[in-house]
């Protein structure tokens, strides 16, 4: 029987725009920026706010997503290592989320953490979160930190700074195609 947290009931939401925003704050970093660029903010802004009524649902459904794809590539890229991607990805993204006390307030990292661990054993992360209630606006940035935090570590991994939002946009096509 399968889980009611099991990725084919998940809303998939709107990746496209979770992803140009976590892009968008990579691409930042790596050019030494701390702060968004402001005609980004405003491009993310003005696309925000021209979304329906069921507009930050798409968008938190659609971080939820990207998560899951992150944390798929990163249990298969563990599993062909004889390694545990909880073991190997949690305590370090947890420990990154420490360092960000702005961003990533006390007392939502154990929610971040859910919804990774989630996602590492192969369950959709926004229908395990639902479990507990609405979102909280402290969830928010949090929510976009993570993915960013996720990205980051593939990039790493892959030694190329370009390759979490690359494999992204590649499944986006091949889905569009197929």
């Amino acid at each position: 029987m399968p889980s009611p947290c099991d990725p084919q009931y998940a809303p998939v939401g709107d990746v496209g725009l979770v992803l140009m925003m976590i892009d968008s704050r990579l691409k930042g970093i790596h050019d030494g920026k701390t702060e968004t660029d402001a005609e980004q903010q405003v491009l993310i802004r003005q696309f925000t706010e021209s979304m329906g009524p069921n507009g930050a649902d798409d968008v938190l459904d659609g971080a939820c997503t990207l998560i899951f794809m992150f944390m798929t590539w990163l249990r298969k890229v563990h599993e062909e290592h004889g390694k545990d991607v909880i073991e190997y990805v949690v305590p370090n993204l947890v420990a990154s989320m420490r360092m960000m006390p702005k961003s990533m307030p006390t007392e939502v990292i154990p929610s971040m953490a859910g919804l990774v661990v989630s996602a590492g054993i192969g369950l959709s992360p926004n229908l395990w979160r639902g479990q507990y209630g609405d979102w909280t606006d402290e969830e928010m940035t949090p929510l976009e930190a993570t993915a960013f935090l996720l990205a980051e570590h593939i990039n790493r991994i892959a030694d190329d700074p370009d390759f979490a939002t690359r494999m992204i946009t590649e499944a986006l096509t091949d889905a569009e195609e197929n």
